[in-house]
């Protein structure tokens, strides 16, 4: 058995604590693409966990991770973060967790341009994290970038280095910034490239010989699909493929060895940075946006930055659905709707007065939706730590079951909480089939 998790809206929706609760059930956990710009967050007991590059699988001592080909791997975030999961009781081992030796590095230019595009970008920026994600993709694209294999070997990394450095500094110094140093860089992530040596690996070879083993591989996307750089709401998206079918190339999978989709859904939207938003909680709703971004905790788990609060998009997320192929779908964060009187859900799009119940591709058009609501009672009772679906309020029930049939997709899991026990598995649901 192998699945994909797959975040079904702009990013944030709880993908960490699903992850965690399906690790214990399988053999391989996987990160296919991204960097250390999406932070994934878990719970247990009074321990939080703030995963960056590790998949979430590594809270679990018989889960085996991967970090896969499609990833750009920033080799000091990467080995401050196994420190830092060491120093919480985790064992972090070359058996334990394998690296891709096809899987680009981020390098310390490619921060730094990071910054220079952002800043010429002016009005029109993306809100990157500025950690080097998206020049290494373009370094990867342009075929220029170095990859964990090259850095293993130093005259290769060196000369690579020395290459990329002087188109690089043209740019930084252009911008005012100091030019960096090729035999600074190359001295600094040498060392790095020794000490992950021993975590790399032939990942595909990894997978395919798992598979002949009959082993059940998780694989778990960072982002998600309206962030997608081909299905998002381009140019405001990221540099990678976080949809199911950049699972099979950024793990190095055949697509036909995927068994199943599952689509992570929160209750409500958030986005953090730029870029258009149909269903934002604006001006008049600013109190309810407030409120719920409290209650959800609705701050970048990298950045800290406050993530910008809206309610549910059918459009959107029916369009996730059927672009991932979604089996099931876990909802997540009901309880932080608990406290309001009203729900809306946009369920279709209003663009110079004609309705559209398709996700425009143009970013120009999103900005002009009239999204069109309906609105449903709220609920107005705690429904924090409930594991029985017969437990939860009729409201909350019917608001499930609407979601549901407004993406066309089975719920089959909710979220009642962070921790792992404060959750519901919907009885016959694809989901609890991966339960068991």
């Amino acid at each position: 058995m192998i699945i994909v998790i797959i975040g079904s809206q702009w990013g944030d929706e709880g993908k960490g604590k699903v992850v965690d609760l399906l690790a214990d059930r399988f053999d391989i956990v996987s990160r296919y693409q991204g960097g250390h710009n999406a932070g994934h967050s878990v719970y247990v007991g009074d321990q939080a966990f703030v995963l960056r590059l590790l998949p979430s699988g590594i809270i679990h001592e018989g889960s085996t991770c991967v970090l896969g080909n499609g990833m750009v791997i920033d080799p000091i975030a990467f080995f401050e973060e196994v420190d830092q999961m060491t120093d919480k009781g985790i064992s972090i081992t070359p058996e334990r967790l394998k690296v891709s030796s096809r899987a680009h590095l981020i390098m310390p230019y490619h921060r730094a341009l990071d910054h220079t595009s952002e800043e010429r970008l002016g009005n029109e920026k993306i809100g990157t994290t500025l950690r080097g994600i998206g020049p290494t993709y373009e370094d990867k694209a342009g075929r220029r970038g170095i990859r964990v294999a090259d850095a293993l070997v130093p005259e290769v990394l060196k000369q690579r280095i020395e290459r990329n450095l002087e188109e690089a500094n043209r740019v930084i110094v252009l911008y005012g910034r100091e030019p960096l140093r090729s035999d600074e860089i190359f001295e600094e992530i040498s060392a790095l490239a020794e000490r992950l040596r021993p975590f790399v690996c032939e990942t595909s070879h990894f997978f395919a010989q798992a598979k002949k083993e009959n082993k059940k591989i998780l694989l778990e996307g960072a982002q998600a699909t309206l962030l997608d750089v081909d299905h998002g709401t381009y140019p405001f998206v990221t540099s990678s493929n976080p949809t199911a079918g950049g699972a099979s190339v950024g793990a190095g999978i055949p697509p036909h060895h995927i068994t199943g989709v599952l689509g992570i859904v929160r209750t409500y939207m958030t986005r953090v940075g730029e870029g258009p938003f149909p269903s934002e909680m604006l001006d008049a709703e600013e109190d309810t946006a407030n409120l719920i971004r409290e209650r959800g905790n609705e701050f970048g788990s990298v950045t800290k930055r406050p993530r910008r609060c809206g309610w549910f998009d059918a459009v959107a997320t029916r369009y996730a659905a059927e672009l991932n192929g979604f089996d099931s779908v876990a909802l997540t964060k009901i309880d932080v709707l608990d406290a309001l009187d009203e729900i809306k859900v946009c369920v279709g799009y209003k663009i110079d007065g004609e309705r559209v119940d398709t996700f425009p591709a143009v970013s120009q058009d999103l900005r002009q939706i009239e999204p069109v609501y309906e609105t449903l009672e709220g609920w107005k009772s705690d429904t924090v730590g409930i594991t029985n679906i017969d437990d939860l309020p009729t409201k909350a029930r019917e608001y499930v079951d609407f979601l549901s049939k407004s993406i066309g997709v089975e719920i089959g899991l909710i979220s009642t909480g962070p921790e792992r026990d404060q959750t519901i598995i919907l009885k016959d649901s694809v989901m609890e089939g991966w339960f068991n």
